[in-house]
Parts: structure tokens; C-alpha cells; sequence
């Protein structure tokens, strides 16, 4: 891995680092120097819910996403129209995108989309579809999705309710929804919410080591619904 920190001129430092992934080519990825970054003059991020706290997630690399980037690697997505939640810096969704798989990115941090395109030049794709996905709204241009994904996506306590109601409205009738979850503590109420809305689950344990030989433990659910 390498990392070039450079000053991007709009208020925040950034750093360009190659992501290994499990099966495929790297990834080269741009993402935020460190944690401590945030940059939202105008408010635009606060009133779409973005605490100064938690205003850089989106923009760093996370053990999840390197998993779910591995995951997409040789997952069959032919004919599938597919949806990451969450996305942050999309590895997932690259990789898909790479393998000509019809996925859109989504996330409602307003640097998204910004961060999302500079990664797909960086690695010599087309424009990689974006659509604004806010848990808490309606999102009437996302539509319905055949397959879901998201990593990471249960930090905060309500979370599982917010979530379960959003891939509900965006889940076609015979959808698959899958979350890699680094055992943040709240999946047993996202279970439940999942089996309401008529979803089947399966899961395995993740323990498997990532591409950097960094330690990772969590859980791989898959939820089902025929």
C-alpha cells in the first residue's frame, strides 16, 4: 500500500493508497488522510444529518468494505440490477462496475458521489451510476433493486429500523439483501425487522484475515426473500 498526501484545495487533505483485492485486479483508491478531516462550510452536510463527528466516515477505507469488495469479486451478477447502500468510497461497487455488473452506488454524505467519480478515473472506468439513498426519506429515482448490499451499515443504534424500511421500498419482490457486519451490536433488531418485511436469513462467520494480513472478525448475512 502506498499513500500520497495532497491538499485538494477545498478545505480537506486526501491520500491515494492501491486496495488488494481478493481474486482481481487492485484497486486504486482516493480517499481521506486521516479521520480528523471536515470541511462543511455551508451546512450542506448538517442538515442532511451529518454530525461534524461522523462527517469524514464516508471517506476512509474500511475492514467491511474491503470484505464486501472481495465478496462482489466472484459473486454471480449477471442480469442483476444491483444497489450498495452506504457506499462511502464504493469498493464494492467498483469492483462490480469492473466486471460490467449493472450497479448503482449509493449514500447520502454530500462528498460522495465527488470521491465515487475520482476513483473511477483513477482506475480508467466510465462514470459509475450515483444516486442519493437517505434512509430516512423517500428517494422516488432509486427504484427497485434484485440485489442490495452494504458493509457496515449497523453502527448506530437506530439504524436497523432506518435501514430495514429502506431496502423494503427498494427491494424488488424476489430480492436478495446482503450486509457484512463487524459485530457492532445490532443486528438482532435488524433481523427482526428483516423477517417482518417477509426476508430469510442466513449467516457466516467472517474471520478470514484481509488482503493486508490485518485480523477481521464479523458476520456475513444474507437475506432472502421468494
Amino acid at each position: 500500500m502506498t499513500t500520497s498526501p495532497s491538499d485538494t484545495g477545498l478545505g480537506y487533505l486526501v491520500k491515494q493508497e492501491c486496495i488488494a483485492i481478493e481474486g482481481g485486479a487492485d484497486l486504486q483508491i482516493r480517499s481521506l488522510l486521516n479521520q480528523l478531516q471536515f470541511h462543511d462550510p455551508l451546512g450542506i452536510a448538517l442538515a442532511l444529518g451529518v454530525s461534524s463527528a461522523t462527517w469524514p466516515l464516508f471517506g476512509l477505507v474500511w475492514p467491511s468494505a474491503r470484505k464486501m469488495a472481495d465478496v462482489m469479486q466472484t459473486w454471480p451478477i449477471a442480469n442483476l440490477r444491483i444497489l450498495e447502500i452506504g457506499c462511502g468510497l464504493g469498493l464494492a461497487s467498483l469492483v462490480i462496475h469492473r466486471r460490467l455488473g449493472n450497479v448503482t452506488a449509493s449514500d447520502y454524505h454530500p462528498y460522495t458521489e465527488r470521491f465515487l467519480q475520482a476513483n473511477v478515473l483513477l482506475n480508467e472506468m466510465r462514470t459509475l451510476p450515483y444516486i442519493c439513498g437517505h434512509w430516512e426519506r423517500t428517494n422516488p429515482l432509486l427504484g427497485e433493486f434484485d440485489l442490495i448490499i452494504g458493509s457496515d451499515v449497523l453502527y448506530e443504534r437506530d439504524h436497523p429500523q432506518q435501514l430495514a424500511g429502506f431496502i423494503q421500498r427498494h427491494a424488488a419482490l424476489h430480492a436478495q439483501v446482503l450486509i457484512i457486519d463487524p459485530n457492532r451490536g445490532n443486528r438482532a433488531a435488524f433481523h427482526k425487522a428483516m423477517k417482518n418485511n417477509g426476508f430469510v436469513l442466513t449467516q457466516t462467520d467472517l474471520i478470514t484475515p484481509l488482503q493486508n494480513e490485518k485480523s477481521y472478525r464479523g458476520r456475513f448475512l444474507s437475506y432472502q426473500r421468494d
